[in-house]
């Protein structure tokens, strides 16, 4: 696996999309992308069923992203939120994180608990405290190749200078890459990376319907970031088809009338690996012969047609 700090030394902006579980990861490694996004918000609203304010814990998120680097072998950046706590919180952070196969760390200004960057009434802690858990962090990290993205939401609570300024204070105690959260409008996205194109690699962060204009990968390359994240895009695009599933499986009393907007059992089973993992087992088994769960076709069953029981 080339390692994230490696990859952003290479040309080309790096899309990462975001992801929310280890069947999410492993349909966006499929799908070709160099690098993940794990959304705490998207945990937020997948795990829990409610709003990005703060609510996903240390240890969940923990827990997805191992996870996840049980299934994927692609760089991970995590969304750390706070640090959930003090300098000391963060430095936890980092060890559990580290642990559990980030390869980044994304760390915000925010008071705790937080809330989405595209939501009003933010209120953030004051700068040395935020630079203080930024070299807290980079103190703690067991290896460099993990990077720290210092995330700051001043744009929306102090004014753009204030986001330029605290930026500034961030990438001085250690911060490997910066996030200006927010910029209202194309503009400002392009002042960020103005000023500090060269000095340290830029993330931007593209929310349908947030406060940013919406920017392809190509344009912010050609601005000059370096990263660009789509956190929450995918549970979007769930929520909407599940809303349809549902409402056409509730009128109908069938999946017929939706078949063609899903995957059969087998096309399930070809994207989750089931053949490959049952061929594994075999291989291993003490006898070397099948461990009779059938062949991942749906015929483990016994019943010949093909069909789940």
């Amino acid at each position: 696996m080339t390692s994230l700090r490696a990859r952003l030394a290479q040309p080309g902006i790096l899309l990462a999309p975001g992801v929310h579980d280890a069947l999410t990861a492993a349909l966006a490694e499929q799908a070709g992308f160099e690098a993940l996004y794990l959304s705490g918000a998207a945990v937020s609203y997948t795990r829990l069923g409610r709003p990005d304010i703060g609510l996903a814990t240390m240890s969940e998120m923990a827990d997805t992203m191992a996870l996840i680097r049980d299934r994927v072998a692609l760089p991970v950046i995590i969304d750390a939120d706070t640090g959930h706590g003090n300098a000391l919180n963060a430095q936890r952070t980092m060890r559990v994180y580290e642990r559990a196969g980030a390869s980044a760390l994304q760390i915000e200004d925010q008071t705790y608990p937080k809330r989405c960057g595209h939501l009003t009434d933010k209120a953030l802690i004051p700068t040395p405290e935020m630079a203080g858990k930024i070299a807290a962090m980079a103190d703690a990290r067991a290896s460099d190749a993990t990077l720290i993205i210092a995330r700051t939401d001043a744009i929306a609570v102090e004014g753009f200078d204030a986001a330029l300024a605290r930026a500034e204070r961030y990438l001085e105690a250690g911060a490997d890459a910066l996030f200006i959260e927010a910029p209202r409008s194309g503009d400002e996205l392009a002042r960020v990376a103005r000023h500090f194109q060269g000095r340290a690699a830029l993330m931007a962060n593209m929310v349908e319907g947030g406060t940013t204009p919406i920017r392809a990968a190509g344009d912010l390359e050609a601005l000059g970031y370096d990263m660009v994240i789509f956190p929450g895009g995918i549970v979007r695009a769930l929520v909407h088809t599940a809303e349809a599933y549902y409402a056409s499986l509730r009128a109908h009393g069938s999946n017929a009338p939706f078949a063609g907007r899903m995957h059969d059992f087998a096309g399930l089973n070809a994207r989750l690996g089931t053949a490959e993992m049952l061929a594994t087992a075999r291989r291993f088994a003490s006898d070397g012969t099948s461990d009779g769960s059938g062949d991942g076709s749906g015929n483990g069953s016994g019943n010949g047609d093909g069909n789940a029981r």
